[in-house]
């Protein structure tokens, strides 16, 4: 909202205060300090770099905040990140609703901002939407360094240092968040961070990784066949999960219910295992009573901004789901974990031990657009034949 980035800063938003609208109170400059820590913008610079109306030290937050309170006719404000900072917000609330019927104005009131801030991050601007396509250009020369890179016999940390060395390379703050390079089984855990083991012939290997650019994050995962060649079983999985995310892709688009794509790869991939032997029953009876959740146990995307998992309702209501817009951004990745030890759903077959150990999952950014979506990250290859080699 400020561009402003350094700690122990507050910003205030006046709209009906006659000369500051747009206050911060921030560290003052300390040429000893910023020796140690860093250089600071101090008050002065909080003003001509980024447009405050007024600024103050943070010191003279207690004294100077309650003017562009008291003719507020609500306060908006996060309760709960900080306490000591919550109780100082609540303070200067209580002795303004005390003296509130002897001047008849001031805050009746404190009401979350997160109401109206999510679904204005929802919705990205155009100037969002172009830091958003760095980020994802970002993410996807990584995942493409890291395929070219990677070899049987190296070990999983390997291959996460060159994705996150490409991250700083190319511009970006860094890691999204913490790289996942899972070969093997390792990749039927959905967050596994340990990154320590040795690639063998014939490993799958999974990547979920993404750059932060800007303060904007992207967010792929790609799983490939390190030595050049799926095995049959891991290829048949793969082109199970290739389906489920393209019929997914498809649904992505304005007008939608946000569960429209996820439904869709759920019912690919029940399908698919279905004809594998590996469920059996009716498709409806096996979607409603879950049966499919030993093999895919979450949800096929979720928004993607300034957070990975970014601000904003997923429902309005409890029945309801949010309504896709042009300036959305969803991640869709959906996979399948056949882990070593699955147990299947009440009623659902063993699963035979030549499909034990494959994990898969492929995941895009998608920006919905006024007449269908676009594929923020597919510089990345994704097609069996594309990948091969």
């Amino acid at each position: 909202m400020t561009g402003f980035n350094e700690p122990e800063a507050v910003a205030v938003f006046a709209p009906h205060h006659p000369e500051h609208r747009f206050i911060l109170f921030v560290q003052p400059k300390d040429p000893e300090k910023e020796t140690w820590t860093g250089y600071r913008y101090g008050v002065e610079g909080a003003k001509e770099r980024f447009g405050a109306d007024e600024a103050y030290p943070i010191q003279e937050l207690d004294e100077k905040l309650p003017q562009y309170l008291e003719k507020a006719d609500r306060i908006y404000y996060h309760l709960g990140r900080d306490q000591l900072f919550n109780s100082q917000i609540l303070s200067h609330w209580q002795k303004l609703l005390s003296t509130y019927p002897k001047r008849g104005t001031g805050p009746i009131a404190i009401e979350d901002t997160n109401f109206i801030l999510h679904p204005m991050r929802l919705i990205k601007s155009p100037s969002e939407i172009e830091i958003m396509r760095q980020a994802t250009a970002i993410s996807a020369m990584a995942h493409n360094r890291a395929r070219e890179f990677a070899q049987v016999g190296q070990y999983e940390y390997e291959i996460q240092a060159e994705i996150e060395h490409t991250f700083r390379l190319k511009g970006g703050i860094g890691a999204a968040y913490p790289s996942i390079v899972a070969s093997g089984s390792n990749a039927c855990i959905l967050h596994y961070v340990e990154n320590d083991r040795q690639i063998q012939e014939n490993d799958l290997l999974l990547i979920d990784a993404g750059c932060s650019y800007g303060y904007y994050n992207g967010d792929i995962t790609r799983t490939f066949p390190v030595s050049g060649k799926f095995t049959p079983e891991q290829k048949t999985i793969y082109e199970i999960v290739l389906q489920a995310q393209l019929k997914a892709i498809e649904q992505v688009k304005p007008g939608q219910p946000y569960n429209q794509f996820h439904d869709a790869a759920v019912r690919v991939i029940v399908e698919g295992l279905k004809d594998l032997g590996l469920l059996t029953g009716d498709t409806e009876e096996i979607i409603k009573e879950e049966k499919y959740k030993p093999f895919y146990m979450h949800r096929t995307g979720h928004w993607l901004g300034l957070d990975v998992h970014d601000a904003g309702l997923y429902k309005c209501g409890e029945e309801t789901w949010q309504t896709l817009q042009p300036g959305h951004i969803v991640t869709v990745e959906p996979g399948i974990y056949i882990s070593p030890e699955i147990k299947p759903a009440e009623g659902q077959p063993e699963v035979p031990e030549k499909w034990r150990g494959i994990g898969v999952r492929i995941e895009d950014d998608v920006l919905v657009t006024v007449d269908g979506h676009e594929i923020l990250t597919d510089a990345v290859p994704k097609h069996i034949e594309e990948i091969e080699r």
